[in-house]
């Protein structure tokens, strides 16, 4: 009798063939790219479908709804980042539940981070020595986006660098949404042209660049992203 394949784990599958088109045109070996399955508002289960289809990375975007769910994953070995807006208050809470912090976005969150880290006693479940984090850029005057301004971006650098649990990876950034994809790419080379500055003027590597999501993630391939953030192209629209 044939086992019928998920819908979570058939979109995996599209997917992952748009990644290996995407890279292909850009010159780039897949391989390179992780995908960031965001699981916010959908259930454990869904998680544990796309985990079966392969998928290793999964992102939330608040702590209270992945502390619920959290324990119900705790047999999964899978690397959870938190890529949405994480209040200085939560700071503690957030280092205890999330491997990686995507969305880091003032030298206060920073210090608030570090703090929490450094009264760990030892590194255990979601908290690392060292805690990798990427700097989220504000690129556009948009009220409801959250980021650094770019004129503050070294500066907020050169702190996280100075911080011994962080480990500064990288960037990422939230475009404006736009039905045509391609009228996001400047945004995307933007950000990586911030990064490349960056690199120059720290003179300490930054690998990854997290742009790019369900409607756009093709372009932020073909401008160089290395982890791209997919909801709905993998669990469906949200309600």
């Amino acid at each position: 009798m044939a086992v019928e394949t998920s819908a979570i784990a058939v979109q995996v599958a599209r997917v992952r063939e748009r990644v290996a088109r995407a890279a292909k045109q850009a010159g780039r070996d897949p391989a390179e790219i992780t995908l960031v399955a965001v699981s916010k508002t959908f259930p454990a289960s869904a998680i544990r479908e796309a985990y079966a289809a392969g998928v290793r990375h999964f992102g939330e975007n608040r702590v209270q709804e992945w502390e619920a769910k959290r324990l119900q994953l705790n047999d999964l070995e899978a690397t959870w980042h938190l890529v949405g807006h994480l209040q200085t208050n939560k700071a503690r809470r957030a280092v205890r539940l999330f491997h990686t912090v995507d969305s880091l976005d003032s030298i206060r969150l920073a210090e608030k981070l570090e703090a929490a880290l450094a009264d760990l006693d030892a590194p255990t479940g979601a908290a690392p020595a060292r805690m990798p984090v990427l700097l989220e850029v504000r690129l556009a005057p948009e009220e409801t986006k959250h980021g650094v301004e770019p004129e503050a971006l070294p500066a907020l650098a050169e702190a996280v660098l100075r911080l011994p649990h962080l480990e500064l990876r990288g960037l990422m950034c939230i475009p404006p949404w736009a039905e045509n994809p391609e009228q996001v790419r400047p945004y995307f080379r933007q950000l990586r042209q911030f990064r490349d500055r960056l690199e120059q003027q720290l003179g300490h590597c930054l690998p990854e660049l997290s742009m790019g999501m369900s409607h756009d993630f093709e372009v932020a391939i073909t401008e160089g992203a290395t982890q791209i953030r997919l909801g709905t192209a993998i669990f469906g629209a949200r309600d």
